[in-house]
């Protein structure tokens, strides 16, 4: 569950204060530079198991500083990472600067000083014990301030993950929030290895979970494309097929499976929009590489138990749809 939390909740004459308190309260104590309090500024916070998750949105450029004397009333064994969302900013800490645009993330280490320096802005903060990342703390202290891309590699899943986190935790119940936090920590623990060139660092079970997100995003992205198959996406991946069946063995069904659900799924939430309602069933089908219409009608009726003409006449009947895809 979230909570909005907003400085315009307060009166003029108190809001710096009132916005202080917010910001003690969700991500640790610091200190607002003069001018960086906003009426448009808000909080969007919410707790995925063991890591805090929060949408911070700023209408003026300033700053914030954590001292000493800060982290003397805090929890001296947390991290965080902020992903810039919109807008452009600065992170510092340990001598180094991380000049960051929209996507971009750096790692901030709360048992120390660090300042921030930003235009107005929205931020994903992702707060979590130190102890959860598989690195040692010299290699942590190394990698502070440090920009990582939002844009390519690990970098940028971790990025969408962490934009996209905080505004699906309504969503879920804890229990698949607390596993949704537990991948984005698996996420950041490769994007750091990474850097560090040190992915032996990553537990060998962590490493197969992020491929296997990076699967399902490259076949989520190609679904349209009738000559998907495990032969190409384990090219695309420089794995071999059998590595890329192996991956597959704890989602109960196999990768043909996995693409056969998700285009009948996108299939069938084509079939309910108003909008395709002229559309022929044939060609919602092939527009999610399904081209053969008999055989597609057949495995949609096996799915759902109803022919897609049907389903679509009876705008889904009440059926609540499958269960929901295993967290990957």
């Amino acid at each position: 569950m979230t909570m909005m939390l907003r400085a315009a909740d307060a009166p003029a004459r108190s809001r710096a204060a009132h916005w202080r308190q917010l910001l003690d309260q969700t991500l640790g104590p610091l200190e607002v530079r003069p001018g960086g309090v906003d009426r448009r500024d808000r909080l969007l916070v919410g707790d995925a198991g063991a890591v805090r998750v929060a949408e911070l949105t700023t209408g003026l450029s300033g700053g914030a500083d954590r001292t000493r004397g800060h982290i003397r009333r805090s929890d001296l064994d947390v991290c965080k990472i902020d992903v810039l969302a919109q807008g452009r900013g600065v992170v510092a800490q340990d001598g180094r600067e991380a000049s960051l645009g929209p996507g971009d993330l750096a790692l901030v280490d709360l048992s120390r000083p660090a300042h921030w320096t930003m235009s107005a802005m929205r931020v994903v903060a992702v707060v979590f014990p130190r102890a959860l990342l598989p690195l040692r703390p010299g290699e942590v202290a190394g990698l502070t301030a440090v920009r990582i891309p939002g844009d390519r590699g690990a970098g940028a899943l971790v990025s969408s993950f962490a934009r996209e986190l905080v505004r699906r935790l309504d969503d879920v119940g804890a229990a698949e929030g607390a596993r949704l936090g537990g991948a984005a920590l698996d996420l950041l623990a490769v994007a750091l290895a990474a850097r560090l060139d040190r992915s032996e660092r990553v537990p060998p079970d962590t490493r197969q979970r992020v491929l296997l997100r990076r699967v399902h995003g490259f076949i989520e992205a190609r679904l349209g494309d009738p000559d998907l198959s495990p032969r190409m996406i384990a090219g695309a991946h420089y794995i071999s097929p059998r590595y890329l069946y192996k991956l597959f063995e704890p989602q109960q069904t196999s990768v043909a499976g996995w693409i056969r659900r998700r285009r009948l799924e996108r299939c069938r939430r084509d079939l309910l929009d108003p909008a395709l309602a002229d559309r022929p069933v044939s060609a919602i089908a092939a527009r999610w590489g399904l081209t053969n219409a008999a055989h597609f009608s057949r495995a949609f009726r096996a799915a759902y138990g109803v022919a897609p003409s049907e389903y679509r006449r009876a705008g889904g009947g009440g059926w609540d749809g499958p269960p929901a895809a295993p967290p990957g």
